[in-house]
This record gives structure tokens, C-alpha cells and sequence, in this order.
């Protein structure tokens, strides 16, 4: 039997559409935020102090990974057809000079190149995997194959997270993709607030998580939340927050949103990195 995979909730959907025109680019999408985040939380949770770490005197040293991988991302995303961000002095400094940046700009530069990135992969079509694109200052006829640049890219995220979550060991660090899953505890709130939220949402498709658009019924029920997938199972919703609810069964949260007025006009599903807004139909 075929694996269904989580949307929404606690439920296991089955679809048998046909696949997103673009789903092997969201895929690869996919795995470059998985990693890219990862990436990001543990440049995030190392202290500055050991920015400067190497494990021996041969390899890298925390900084210079991180501009490294920031250095990486540009030098393969541009391959993609995006132009790359104008270079400033700063830019053309030694790499062992940038490896000593502060952390909070070798951070705050490895977000940007992941978002130039992911703004990349957003243009690119399955239609375009196999046709050359050209890149590069004008009249350098220099071209490359989205397929093997986004393999490319992918896998060097996935490389580089796997050295950094060897440095974190060895000083005594859990590297993210090890930590356990938020601890979540679920609050009383009355019915009377409950009932704000009863109503169906428009939940569009997401081509990311290769999720089809459907319609979710926000239900009160003896004194619960509960929430439905149109022609799908229910499921509770448990409220952390006034407006934040989660699920206990997977690792996703959906927060109830108003508008000026105080009137709740939609809900936001966060799911695998994304955060998809669905606005309040009824």
C-alpha cells in the first residue's frame, strides 16, 4: 500500500492527481530549504566564540564554512538564469579574511544567499531541466544544465551540514536535525473563544510540498476544536496560544489571523518550513 503523505493535521491523504508541472523543481526546492534551514540553525546556535574552531589545523574552521557555503550558493544559483546580486569591495575580500567576520553578518549573508536561491528555483520550470541556460557577465557564453546545478547545490547543502553537525559534536553541541521536537502543551480556552475560529478556509495549493488547494472546516464540537479536509478524516486542534493551535500526531501548527477590525479572516498552516495562508470563505 502506496505511503500517503501528511497535509494538513494529523492526516494521512492519499492523492492521485497528476504531478505539478513543476514537481521536480519544487522537490529539489524541497530539500534545499530542508537542508538550507538546518544549515542556518546551526550556524545560529554555535557560539561566536567558537566561530573560529577547526578540528585539526588542516580543515575549516566554522567561519570560513559559512562564507564558504554562502560563496557556494551564489557561484551555483546564478547558473540558474537569475541575475546575481551586484558584488561590493567587501565581497572580494580573502576568504580567510571573511572567516572572521562576526557571526552575526556570516549569518545574516548565508540567509541572503539562500533566499537569492530559493527566488531562483521559484523561476525555474521542469520544462527548462534540460535546456542550457546561459549565466554570467554579458558576452562570457557560459552555460550550465539546471538539473546537474540544482543536484549540484542540493548535495553541497546536504555536505556541509553534515561537517558542521561533526564540528557541533565534537564541542559538545546537538546539531538540529538531532534535537527533539518542541515541546508543545496545549491550554484552556473557553468555548466562547473557540467559536471565533468555526468556519471553512481556502487553503491553496502548495507546488513545494506537491499538496493539491483544499477547502478546511473549522468545527466546535463539545467544547473542541476540530478541523477537516474536505472528503478527508478530522482532526483536534489544540490551542498553545489565543490564536496558535497545534497538532499532536505531526509537527505542524495552524495560527488564526484577524484583520483590522479584530474579525478572524484566515489561518496560516506551518508545515515543513512553509507557512501557507488560507483565507476565511465562510
Amino acid at each position: 500500500m502506496r505511503r500517503c503523505r501528511l497535509v494538513v493535521a494529523a492526516l494521512m491523504m492519499c492523492s492521485t492527481a497528476a504531478a505539478a508541472q513543476n514537481d521536480v523543481v519544487m522537490s529539489f526546492k524541497f530539500f534545499a530549504v530542508h537542508y538550507g534551514s538546518w544549515l542556518v540553525a546551526a550556524f545560529d546556535s554555535i557560539p561566536a566564540a567558537r566561530y573560529g574552531y577547526r578540528p585539526t589545523p588542516a580543515q575549516q574552521s566554522i567561519g570560513f564554512i559559512a562564507q564558504h557555503v554562502e560563496a557556494a550558493d551564489y557561484g551555483l544559483c546564478e547558473r540558474l538564469g537569475s541575475p546575481r546580486p551586484l558584488r561590493s569591495a567587501k565581497d572580494s575580500a580573502p576568504d580567510t579574511v571573511k572567516a572572521t567576520w562576526p557571526k552575526d553578518t556570516l549569518v545574516a549573508r548565508l540567509r541572503a544567499s539562500l533566499a537569492y536561491c530559493d527566488s531562483a528555483m521559484s523561476k525555474l520550470s521542469d520544462s527548462q531541466l534540460n535546456q542550457p541556460i546561459a549565466y554570467g557577465p554579458s558576452g562570457s557564453n557560459l552555460k550550465a544544465v539546471p538539473s546537474r546545478t540544482l543536484l549540484g547545490f542540493v548535495t553541497d547543502l546536504a555536505e556541509h551540514y553534515s561537517q558542521l553537525a561533526s564540528y557541533m559534536r565534537l564541542i559538545g553541541l546537538t546539531p538540529p536535525s538531532a534535537l527533539p521536537p518542541k515541546p508543545r502543551k496545549a491550554i484552556d480556552l473557553p468555548a466562547t473563544t473557540l467559536a471565533r475560529y468555526v468556519g471553512s478556509y481556502d487553503l491553496p495549493a502548495s507546488p513545494f510540498q506537491g499538496s493539491p488547494t483544499v477547502r478546511l472546516d473549522v468545527a466546535l464540537r463539545d467544547g473542541a476544536l476540530y478541523v477537516t479536509p474536505v472528503n478527508q478524516p478530522t482532526a483536534r486542534l489544540w490551542p498553545e496560544s489565543l490564536h496558535d493551535f497545534f497538532v499532536r500526531e505531526a509537527d505542524i501548527q495552524i495560527t488564526f489571523t484577524e484583520n483590522a477590525s479584530g474579525a478572524v479572516s484566515g489561518l496560516v498552516v506551518h508545515q515543513n518550513g512553509e507557512n501557507r495562508l488560507a483565507r476565511k470563505i465562510r
